[in-house]
């Protein structure tokens, strides 16, 4: 019953939220006199921390209207070409004729981890002047009626695979952390089926390939506990009246829970800040807004998925193991052949650790040297692998190089392979 009691908690708490809303907008209307006093501002501060802490955050929105190619600002439309029950595919059309013809196109593989595909807005952002760009949009589990079926580890592979064949030939895939196990073994069994449309390169970027290498807290936690621990304690159905009902999913919720709870001193000391530079009135506060509506933006997870992951990805480790299966039949990562690899990790990353993602390299024996690379991103963390200033300005630039390198439309051109940030061997 403990969704059941969020929900509760969460509907009781709503006339106390939209009191503090309403006086919270009195004390910082600049024509009350209050609001420009440290009393008024205190007050004002303290009723937003209490809305902003008791409020569910709906999904986010991308909000990439225009990006700049060369040196023209070029508009962006935002559209769903592909649709399934668990995930729409959206499409970032440029208005530019001849970007659309010359650039390569790029399928994100967004993480089904809790957060919405809008966590990737500035990985979208930094590849959209460079590549005609699509992105898998997940759909809360708790807003799919029961009706609609089930949605497991074999399932998501075989969207993957849909959309490879909806996108068509010489498309390039990138997978974003938990997806890179599912888009390694789509392009595993597309390869195995001598498929045409398997996707011309594969990007995996801070992904659970091998967990037993350099285990994070995350990869621990799953090691000490059994399948039927996760099952009894973090699966639960969705309350009425969602359309979901009934519908068993690992609450986003207890993701979140989770993920702030690793690095619960820096929550804490972000909504301190946030507090102090309200109160000072010094224009700081809309950074803090925009990073935590994102964050705090959560969805469910089918349960069949979520503890499929866990048990093959993280217990098992039936990847890398040469064990992973789809369709009752085994996922043959040697199969890969024709598929250029670029595996990138961040040094710093405490979620997949150093050399998880890289295993992938390892277990696709037969890729030839010159259609893989490996890039380790100096002083970043799990975060900063597929968003933020670095990965603009030296992930994103590599990430496009070798997928133009890779194009089937063009002769290939041999890639030394990247260890460390920029060395070479």
């Amino acid at each position: 019953m403990f969704y059941q009691l969020y929900e509760l908690n969460h509907a009781a708490m709503a006339p106390f939220r939209a009191a503090a809303d309403i006086m919270r907008f009195a004390y910082a209307n600049p024509l009350n006199p209050l609001s420009h006093t440290p009393f008024g501002r205190t007050v004002a501060a303290s009723l937003e921390m209490f809305e902003r802490t008791t409020r569910r955050y709906g999904k986010p929105e991308f909000g990439l209207k225009q990006t700049t190619i060369g040196d023209q600002t070029v508009a962006v439309r935002e559209e769903i070409v592909w649709s399934r029950p668990f995930c729409n595919l959206l499409h970032f059309a440029r208005n530019d004729s001849r970007a659309r013809g010359n650039d390569p196109r790029i399928l994100i593989v967004a993480p089904m981890s809790g957060h919405y595909a809008t966590l990737l807005r500035g990985t979208v952002e930094a590849l959209l002047p460079s590549a005609d760009v699509y992105i898998t949009d997940w759909i809360d589990a708790r807003m799919v009626p029961m009706t609609e079926g089930t949605f497991d580890f074999d399932d998501y592979v075989d969207y993957v695979i849909e959309m490879l064949h909806f996108l068509g030939q010489d498309t390039h895939v990138i997978a974003v952390c938990q997806p890179s196990v599912p888009v390694l073994a789509a392009a595993a069994v597309m390869e195995e089926a001598n498929d045409p449309l398997s996707p011309a390169s594969m990007t995996l970027m801070g992904g659970p390939i091998d967990t037993r290498i350099n285990p994070t807290a995350v990869n621990k936690l799953a090691q000490e506990r059994s399948l039927q621990w996760f099952s009894d304690n973090v699966v639960m159905n969705v309350p009425w009246p969602q359309p979901g009902f009934m519908r068993p999913v690992y609450p986003g919720f207890l993701q979140l829970s989770g993920f702030m709870s690793m690095n619960l001193d820096r929550h804490l000391v972000a909504h301190k800040e946030f507090f102090m530079h309200l109160v000072k009135n010094d224009g700081e506060p809309e950074r803090h807004r925009d990073f935590y509506d994102e964050y705090l933006a959560v969805m469910d997870l089918t349960a069949e998925f979520y503890l499929q992951t866990v048990e093959q990805v993280f217990i098992k480790h039936s990847l890398p193991k040469g064990e992973l299966m789809h369709r009752g039949k085994r996922v043959d990562p040697a199969a890969i052949r024709k598929v250029a690899l670029l595996t990138v990790e961040g040094e710093n990353d405490d979620i997949s650790g150093v050399g998880q993602t890289e295993a992938a390299q390892t277990i696709c024996v037969n890729i030839p040297e010159d259609m893989r690379m490996h890039y380790l991103q100096p002083d970043v963390g799990h975060y900063g692998v597929f968003n933020g200033s670095r990965f603009r300005r030296e992930i994103a630039p590599r990430i496009i190089n070798f997928v133009r390198e890779h194009s089937r439309s063009v002769s290939k051109t041999p890639v030394r392979r990247v260890i460390k940030g920029g060395r070479t061997a």
